[in-house]
């Protein structure tokens, strides 16, 4: 949640332009946390573990510390000014206050003991106390607004997920703020309405692009915090109203999105979890901290790196954020208010199966999640759906975004005859965490994202 002392225009100058950086790195950037709540509220209510026994291997693992590898050392140098930045972050996550070489080790003993104290008081330990104590000095002393009552005052919230059907699937995803579960759904209704499956290979892509760009069109008009504004998601998830979107969409040209500024910085810090237990309960999560290393601020004496969430409200309506999204009115920046992400964990639910699958991935994680749920949908096994080459388009800018090998040669050429302007990715994006459920056979199969670091785990 944005914090009380926050307002519209804080990240903008005297000249009402944004202050670049100031929304993404430092403590003025960061959010109110709530995962700390989340964890002691879903294991009052949902876990069958205390709390201390959940986190005990998170805290071995901040105490003992973990090895340093390649990607870990891409992502420090991707944000290495800003962590040399602070001191605290330098000292957790720097060697000599430069990139660590592979195979140092790095240990959070500062963090073990916030965790211990989440462990043994549940949110109080964060939110109250000692923590909370070194939380509000530290963000203050380096020019953040945090006060004692932003932490009083965090509560969870439980929403109604958003529910939606596929061509016999029922698709179960998430609500705003969150605006993952509305711009799948839009895309899913506008791709029945136009019977994709029904086309060529190149028509496919085409189509998939040109409803991505709609959905995300609507996402930057329409969607925020459903406790400040009015999100219209009845309409937004209408039949009608996706074959309204789709009916203008030509199947020989790419339409246009209206030129605006776009930003080319890219990356995240997300992780998805999907599990499922042996009585069926199942949990799709994402979380986010939102860029690489967040803010790159970490509270001295805490351990906890601060996220840069605050970056994924509008900082001024029509101005992109670090990933290029663009935003309106319904997510500018109020005290109080929860930031628009795009977090797309769901369920995808069949008479005889089920599917639990969600990725990070920045503005990028709602195609991903599009892309593996057509392939679970067409009956591919869960290694295809992680697996599947993606490409991208989110309204602004205005390109097909791909990964290496998503577009054969002959594709990417009839897609830019039709108008569609390409841009060739080096590398490849996402870490999908999927598991398929079939309960027809009592079988359950996972698959962890070959791009990425995770593994997948049957027991």
């Amino acid at each position: 949640k944005a914090p009380l002392a926050a307002h519209r225009d804080m990240y903008l100058n005297a000249g009402g332009e944004v202050i670049p950086g100031l929304s993404i790195n430092g403590p003025l950037a960061a959010g109110i946390p709530g995962q700390p709540a989340a964890l002691a509220h879903i294991a009052q209510h949902y876990g069958r573990l205390p709390l201390a026994d959940t986190l005990a291997p998170a805290i071995e693992l901040a105490r003992n510390g973990f090895l340093v590898d390649a990607y870990y050392q891409r992502m420090v140098r991707f944000r290495l000014p800003q962590l040399q930045r602070f001191p605290a972050a330098a000292q957790q996550f720097l060697q000599h206050n430069e990139v660590p070489v592979v195979g140092h080790r790095i240990v959070q003993p500062d963090l073990a003991f916030t965790l211990e104290a989440i462990a043994q008081k549940g949110a109080a330990g964060f939110y109250q106390g000692e923590v909370a104590e070194k939380l509000i000095a530290g963000v203050r002393q380096a020019g953040g607004i945090w006060t004692q009552k932003d932490l009083d005052q965090y509560q969870v919230v439980e929403r109604e997920p958003l529910v939606g059907h596929y061509q016999g699937h029922r698709i179960v995803s998430v609500p705003p703020p969150s605006s993952g579960g509305v711009v799948l759904l839009q895309m899913l209704n506008m791709l029945q309405a136009l019977d994709i499956e029904q086309h060529s290979p190149v028509q496919q892509t085409h189509l998939l692009v040109e409803v991505m760009r709609r959905a995300y069109q609507d996402r930057a008009h329409y969607l925020g915090d459903s406790d400040f504004v009015e999100v219209p998601v009845p309409r937004l998830l209408d039949q009608g109203y996706a074959q309204q979107r789709a009916a203008d969409i030509s199947p020989q040209r790419a339409s246009v999105s209206p030129p605006m500024a776009v930003s080319t910085e890219k990356g995240s810090d997300t992780t998805h979890f999907s599990i499922l237990d042996t009585s069926g309960n199942r949990v799709a999560a994402t979380l986010s901290i939102n860029y690489p290393f967040g803010s790159c601020f970490v509270v001295p004496g805490t351990g906890i790196l601060l996220n840069d969430e605050m970056d994924d409200f509008s900082t001024k309506p029509g101005t992109p954020n670090a990933y290029g999204l663009v935003g309106n009115e319904a997510n500018a920046i109020a005290p109080g208010k929860r930031m628009l992400s795009s977090m797309t964990p769901s369920f995808i639910e069949h008479d005889d199966w089920l599917a639990i699958l969600g990725t990070p991935g920045g503005s990028r994680i709602i195609s991903m999640v599009l892309l593996g749920a057509l392939e679970t949908m067409q009956g591919k096994e869960v290694d295809a759906w992680v697996a599947r080459p993606r490409f991208h388009h989110q309204y602004l800018p205005d390109v097909i975004q791909f990964e290496p090998d998503a577009l054969s040669t002959d594709i990417q050429q009839a897609l830019a005859n039709k108008g569609h302007t390409l841009k060739a990715l080096s590398d490849t994006y996402g870490n999908m965490q999927a598991i398929r459920w079939d309960k027809k056979n009592q079988r359950v199969s996972a698959a962890a994202d070959p791009r990425g670091l995770g593994t997948a785990q049957v027991e």
